[in-house]
């Protein structure tokens, strides 16, 4: 089973809200739709629901047309960022409910206790949603959705309001799921970190773009440009603009990197490193930029210092606890080998780790 676009987009009284896409998505394997609010994550799972029509542009599911198709006549499932369980339902009750009217009693009977199984609920089916942990409760919503055996599963940032141990929880489970149910599934998150370890296919998204579409890891390692770049970079990608002149890559304030097998004119580019491809200590091979502390954020094994740099504000992600004070100097180490370098069109020209 694939679920194909072609030429997708749409618009609404003259303004595009999603711009022409084709990708294919498929079968027992994460397909995540990722980008920051309002990049055109909700509005591409309605088309693929069925809830909006497309302005131009096919939507084939298993090889057929279902572009005009209404909700009702689609094999397709939803479940969102509210989980939604009926209150007075045991949990048995409240994953049959989409099947009440339209199977026999054994019929349900087996069919819940399989969902039950796949999302580890079975010692709750008695139990009613306010008896159920967070965690528990979005697993019912999400046993619900595949009681249906839909076809097509679209899941609409359905971690996004549940604490961080019950997240991590359910992002280890959910690839499980996923390659055995054998529904297609789509999505959609906000957040780099659970994109990677979905796994998967990654839509990179951004004001209603799809920027580019491949393999998760790939995507992270080699963006297609500066937009899909900054998509994928929690906390966001550190920029520094700079020029290509006489085989080396010259940053603002003078710092020096290594360009060869890197083919641009000389000229303008950009310079992209994320947080934890810097460090507040040596390393070998790396180049020191001196900075001021801006503002520094701990959150458990790791700290993220804001620095000034030249006047480009830059993250560090770095191991430990470290609280610096604001306006102390700071040295921080670039290693070469890891940026990302893009031309003045904002493509990426190359991974300076390939050039290493």
């Amino acid at each position: 089973m694939t679920v194909a676009l072609e030429g997708i987009s749409l618009a609404m009284g003259g303004e595009p809200l999603l711009h022409p896409v084709s990708m294919k998505f498929v079968a027992a394997s994460p397909n995540v739709l990722l980008g920051p609010t309002g990049a055109g994550k909700t509005t591409l799972l309605r088309l693929l629901a069925g809830l909006d029509r497309p302005t131009k542009g096919r939507i084939l599911a298993g090889g057929q047309d279902v572009t005009g198709w209404p909700v009702r006549r689609r094999s397709v499932a939803m479940v969102y960022q509210q989980f939604i369980n009926y209150p007075s339902f045991t949990v048995f009750e409240n994953i049959a409910s989409p099947l009440r009217g339209h199977f026999t009693r054994a019929e349900i009977e087996a069919r819940v206790r399989e969902a039950a199984r796949l999302l580890r609920l079975t010692p709750f089916l008695s139990r009613r949603p306010l008896e159920l942990s967070g965690g528990q409760q979005q697993r019912t919503a999400i046993a619900r959705a595949l009681v249906k055996r839909a076809a097509l599963v679209l899941m609409d940032e359905p971690l996004a309001n549940l604490d961080y141990k019950l997240r991590e929880e359910l992002r280890e489970e959910l690839p499980r799921l996923f390659a055995e149910s054998g529904s297609v599934f789509v999505y959609a998150t906000t957040e780099p970190a659970e994109a990677l370890l979905l796994g998967g296919l990654v839509a990179t998204m951004s004001e209603g773009r799809v920027t580019q579409f491949g393999r998760a890891g790939d995507v992270f390692r080699y963006p297609a440009d500066l937009a899909t770049a900054r998509v994928f970079s929690d906390p966001p990608l550190n920029e520094a603009p700079a020029r290509l002149e006489g085989g080396h890559i010259i940053l603002a304030g003078g710092a020096r990197l290594p360009a060869s097998g890197i083919h641009l004119p000389e000229g303008s580019c950009t310079v992209g490193i994320r947080a934890h491809q810097l460090s507040l200590e040596p390393l070998p091979s790396a180049v020191s930029m001196p900075s001021v502390v801006r503002l520094a954020e701990v959150t458990g094994s790791e700290s993220y210092i804001h620095l000034d740099v030249g006047g480009l504000p830059w993250v560090v992600l770095s191991p430990g606890v470290r609280r610096p004070k604001p306006g102390d100097a700071a040295t921080v180490w670039l290693d070469a080998r890891r940026c990302l370098v893009f031309g003045a069109d904002g493509r990426l020209a190359a991974s300076l780790a390939e050039a290493a």
